[in-house]
């Protein structure tokens, strides 16, 4: 018994600490200057973006495409500046995947 309940509090625990490092990923690369978890600033707020791409099992490689070019047109006139060289391709889609789990 005692085994099973650390099991479980070392998954949670985890888990946590895997999308706190995916939400450093996100202040490295500069995003949460444009962007909030809850409320639209210059960009969409993150849990709209993962609510209008929920279910979409290739918005993690689209939106990697999108946000390393830049671009315009999605949420509004407001162009979206590329993602910066030196976030890696790895670093990029780990920011999105977490992205999409935002509720």
């Amino acid at each position: 018994m005692k085994f099973s309940s650390l099991l479980i509090l070392s998954s949670g625990l985890l888990l946590t600490g895997n999308a706190l490092a995916d939400e450093a990923l996100l202040r490295k690369s500069g995003c949460f200057a444009c962007h909030q978890v809850d409320k639209k600033v210059v960009g969409p707020a993150l849990k709209d973006i993962a609510a209008k791409y929920k279910g979409d099992k290739g918005a993690v490689a689209a939106l990697a495409k999108k946000v390393r070019a830049g671009g315009s047109g999605v949420w509004g006139t407001t162009p979206m500046a590329p993602a910066p060289a030196t976030v890696s391709d790895d670093d990029l889609k780990a920011s999105i995947a977490y992205i999409l789990t935002l509720k």
